[in-house]
């Protein structure tokens, strides 16, 4: 057998055993099969069924207890599924008939908390991962990682003379140290101040996209999900609710779940007539509903345009708050009855009292079937 034709069989082959180590090893996927998942009456996880790609950067989003933590504890085979199957690089990891342990599945777990060991140097915290090679190898493999993060220079300390942002990027280390095949990181910025995590996270990216790793990342902050996914799946009560790019679950919204998860959202209600939604802020085409359909308007705070009193819909700010790049405004527009939350970057125009006009930007209004 020549050259080619053996590179050929070890492609063809494709089984768990693969390793990213060789230049011929196929690129990783992971995927979850129709997941179900209980604890005791409590179902967890009601048929999840995903896909992510090759190199891809998905975030799991949702609310407290809604599954994702879940999903991903059973992709890194920390737990088995009830039902279903996992796969990786198209091979099942974990089903009825077969269950592979987390360090045969070539997939690394990065935890909320970091769990470093207390008694152990940066280097070697790093270099645990990586006990079944050579210690000289392991330590270069170690260091490789270390630098890619920036911390070199720290190998010799403990966790604690480390701050929260560098003890992160020692975890992020130790995660990708063993060239894992798949990423798994549950909440990864959510113990870092504010001002560390937009840093972190950016660094964070960067790494993940220059190792090319096939990555999950669990977050309840919309906001994180948007700025370092490919794609997001947005979980509600166990089940996927939408999967999509951030661009489309910010304007394209299956629902008013969906869409209130992304940004808050001023409700008004009407009936459709003439291919259109009427109400007292404006007139909104929505051609795609029936005659006299019965509809919820959301409008983001940043479609209220607020100007002077004879710009639009009058109202009266009754409150103004200063948020840096931007004043939040809440307005009590004549006749309707309850306030508008609305966002402008006339920042110091307005105070409680004035009287001022309002106009919809219809790219920021989502419509939906009303619900009972």
């Amino acid at each position: 057998m020549d050259a080619a034709d053996s590179k050929l069989a070890r492609e063809s082959e494709n089984t768990a055993d693969d390793v990213i180590d060789g230049q011929d090893a196929p690129k990783p996927r992971l995927a979850f099969d129709d997941i179900h998942h209980t604890y005791g009456t409590l179902a967890a996880l009601r048929g999840v069924s995903l896909d992510v790609a090759p190199g891809e950067i998905l975030c799991l989003l949702g609310h407290s207890g809604c599954g994702k933590t879940t999903l991903l504890r059973i992709g890194a085979g920390v737990e088995r599924q009830t039902s279903g199957q996992i796969l990786i690089d198209g091979q099942v990891v974990s089903g009825p008939a077969l269950f592979a342990p987390p360090e045969q599945r070539g997939v690394g777990l990065m935890f909320q908390d970091y769990a470093l060991f207390p008694h152990l140097t940066i280097l070697k915290n790093v270099m645990f991962g990586l006990a079944s090679k050579p210690t000289g190898e392991a330590k270069d493999m170690a260091m490789a990682a270390l630098e890619r993060v920036r911390l070199t220079s720290l190998a010799q300390n403990y966790p604690h003379a480390l701050s929260g942002g560098e003890q992160q990027r020692v975890a992020l280390a130790r995660a990708i140290a063993p060239q894992p095949r798949v990423l798994l990181m549950d909440e990864p910025f959510s113990g870092l101040d504010k001002r560390l995590r937009d840093s972190v996270r950016d660094e964070t990216l960067a790494v993940l996209r220059e190792t090319n790793a096939t990555c999950i990342i669990v977050t309840h902050d919309p906001e994180e999900a948007m700025s370092m996914s490919d794609r997001i799946a947005l979980m509600r009560s166990g089940q996927l609710h939408q999967v999509g790019t951030p661009h489309d679950l910010y304007f394209k919204p299956v629902d008013m779940f969906a869409a209130q998860f992304f940004s808050e959202l001023n409700i008004a209600t009407c009936r459709t007539a003439d291919g259109q939604a009427e109400f007292a802020l404006g007139v909104i085409a929505v051609p795609e509903f029936p005659e006299g359909t019965d509809v919820e308007i959301g409008i983001r705070p940043t479609g209220i345009l607020v100007g002077s009193p004879e710009f639009g819909h009058g109202g009266t700010v009754n409150a103004a708050r200063f948020l840096g790049d931007v004043d939040h405004l809440t307005i009590d527009p004549d006749g309707l009855g309850g306030m508008l939350q609305a966002r402008t970057v006339d920042i110091g125009r307005f105070a409680p009292g004035d009287r001022v006009g309002i106009h919809l930007d219809p790219r920021h209004v989502v419509v939906f079937p009303k619900t009972a």
